[in-house]
């Protein structure tokens, strides 16, 4: 399809959906409907480790994004890091991928069969966050190219609104990781991999064990055989 012609069926999308919904999750909600989706997401990032999911289509979308953010992996991740469209199929009864074998699993366990497309959303060259959409039966609506050039739309749509966006989530993940840095004497690599195990560890999110190590009911120790311990002072 033409630039012209997405263009004027984006519009006509948006127009048809509640107006009073915030316009990342109109534009999330528009490209699930173009694309034939059944569920999306919106994730803005200036990195790989700095993603900030602004808009999911339903629960489902919102869960398996938070499970991608905790395990550092998934096709998500993968499009970021690569520039490139990811599709992965995930089928309970083969469910690992192995670019991301664990998300894999863990996502066949969440919904059932189904196609995920994370398509790079690019402004001038720079990929600044990705567009994530599920497929439960066969395939996208339309052509890898229609995707990436709604995913482009939506980039620069939402680029402008940068600041609007609440990145505390972001900032209490990195306050968190300094201080497992300070704690361990660790890089800062390998302190957000401490915190994602953690967070795995205990089926909760990234951004729970971040709040737990803030409030410092959470920290980090090494033991009399130099292996990582965990200290909690009370119970969250």
């Amino acid at each position: 399809m033409e630039a012209s012609e997405l263009l004027g069926l984006l519009a006509r999308t948006l127009a048809g959906i509640d107006a009073d919904l915030a316009m990342p999750s109109r534009l999330c909600r528009a490209c699930v409907e173009i694309l034939g989706a059944q569920s999306g997401a919106v994730t803005l990032s200036a990195s790989p480790e700095e993603r900030l999911t602004v808009s999911t289509s339903d629960g489902v979308s919102a869960h398996i994004g938070d499970l991608e953010d905790m395990l550092g992996e998934g096709p998500g991740h993968l499009a970021l890091v690569e520039d490139r469209i990811v599709v992965t199929p995930i089928d309970g009864a083969h469910p690992v991928d192995d670019a991301f074998p664990l998300f894999s699993q863990l996502v066949a366990s969440i919904r059932g069969p189904a196609t995920a497309y994370a398509v790079p959303m690019r402004v001038s060259g720079r990929v600044v966050g990705v567009l994530s959409l599920y497929v439960e039966a066969g395939r996208l609506a339309r052509d890898p190219e229609d995707a990436q050039f709604l995913a482009d739309a939506v980039g620069m749509a939402l680029l402008g609104q940068v600041d609007s966006f609440d990145w505390s989530t972001r900032s209490r993940i990195h306050q968190a990781t300094g201080m497992v840095i300070a704690q361990l004497g660790i890089g800062p690599s390998d302190a957000l991999a401490v915190l994602r195990a953690h967070a795995f560890a205990h089926s909760t999110t990234l951004e729970t064990i971040a709040r737990e190590v803030l409030a410092r009911r959470l920290a980090f120790t090494y033991d009399d055989t130099n292996a990582v311990q965990i200290e909690r002072t009370e119970e969250p």
